[in-house]
């Protein structure tokens, strides 16, 4: 939910049988425990403009953190290491380590991995684990970290590890992978990585059912993966969309910035189940009854991406200035995810929601 703050300026509205009430204060009533958020260094240009899409510097995810606590869950801290969206086929180094070497970077991600830590936790913010790394498929810090640098990009990542076991040794600690049906993938990039680094506690993976394979696929590789690293399992990103309508008036976006919202029947027809309210409901719970059934009871949780980014004006992807960070990227303009949520385009709790909830 790294897209809250944001949310609340642009006026987002939640209702729980047409009952208005905090979008946290809903969540924690649904079962959920703990809130994943994305950090970046410095999501603004030279001239202050904010990259948007939640703009989650360290004060916005304190900011965020408190209200999480308060409201009785935990955190999940996700380390992005870059100033905007890093994922297999981008890692931007931060523009303040663009010029950094490997030594220089790995005692950064050090420093700021613990800076960060450190200054969250003395704010009040119950951390309950640490991802060090976003989808880290491709590597990290690019391009020192580019794989097949594996070396390298273990050398970052155990930077980051041992910045965290010095703040709480206890804390839990995720390396995140995308694509979770993809066990070849999974077995390689992981046997490379316990070659240089250091240990770790959980193995998350990304799920998207119009990107990453099927069902089957996903538990497959979640037993395998248990058995062979013997490592607790989270699915740290999952979504199943609820409709096809499109959503772009919502946003009151221009014809221009509508441009891509049109519905994507082929990309929906890779899916187990319907993009509709139904779909989606009998997807979740046939996903947690897998997750559930993990060899070794290692399946231990999962994080919806991003569950309360409904339409409204004002919160997007990315902004003039981003797009300029990532050498002008034709990024969207609008949320562009919104009928992937857990609410309605009008805030209203989806039929998924409280399957999560009552599920056993």
């Amino acid at each position: 939910m790294s897209t809250l703050a944001e949310l609340e300026r642009c006026g987002a509205r939640y209702f729980d049988e047409g009952v208005e009430k905090d979008v946290l204060t809903i969540m924690k009533e649904h079962d959920v425990d703990t809130i994943r958020l994305k950090l970046w260094n410095d999501p603004f240009s030279k001239e202050g403009e904010s990259y948007g899409a939640g703009g989650n510097d360290l004060e916005t995810d304190i900011y965020i953190g408190k209200k999480v606590t308060d409201a009785g869950m935990g955190v999940l801290l996700n380390f992005h290491y870059s100033d905007f969206w890093v994922d297999p086929g981008k890692q931007y180094k931060p523009k303040a380590w663009r010029d950094y070497g490997v030594h220089e970077l790995e005692k950064a991600v050090y420093d700021f991995t613990k800076k960060s830590l450190e200054s969250m936790i003395a704010a009040g913010v119950r951390i309950r684990m640490v991802q060090v790394g976003n989808e880290v498929t491709g590597g990290l810090l690019w391009p020192e970290g580019r794989l097949p640098e594996y070396e390298n990009c273990a050398r970052f990542i155990s930077a980051g590890i041992r910045a965290c076991r010095d703040v709480n040794e206890l804390l839990p600690v995720m390396i995140h992978l995308d694509n979770g049906g993809n066990n070849e993938l999974y077995r390689r990039w992981f046997d490379n990585y316990m070659r240089f680094g250091e240990d770790f506690d959980v193995i998350g993976m990304s799920y998207y059912p119009f990107w990453h394979g099927s069902l089957n696929q996903l538990e497959d590789n979640m037993n395998d993966i248990a058995v062979r690293y013997h490592k607790d399992i989270y699915v740290a990103e999952v979504s199943m969309g609820f409709t096809m309508e499109d959503y772009a008036s919502y946003e009151k976006l221009s014809p221009e910035e509508r441009k891509g919202y049109a519905t994507r029947e082929e990309v929906a027809q890779r899916a187990d189940y319907p993009m509709t309210k139904e779909g989606q409901r009998l997807f979740i719970l046939d996903f947690l009854n897998r997750l559930k059934n993990v060899a070794e009871g290692r399946g231990k949780g999962f994080f919806w991406w991003e569950p309360a980014w409904i339409p409204v004006p004002g919160s997007g992807w990315a902004t003039p200035a981003s797009l300029k960070y990532m050498d002008n990227d034709p990024g969207p303009c609008g949320n562009e995810w919104a009928n992937q949520a857990l609410f309605d385009y009008d805030g209203n709790v989806n039929p998924a929601l409280k399957a999560i909830r009552d599920f056993k």
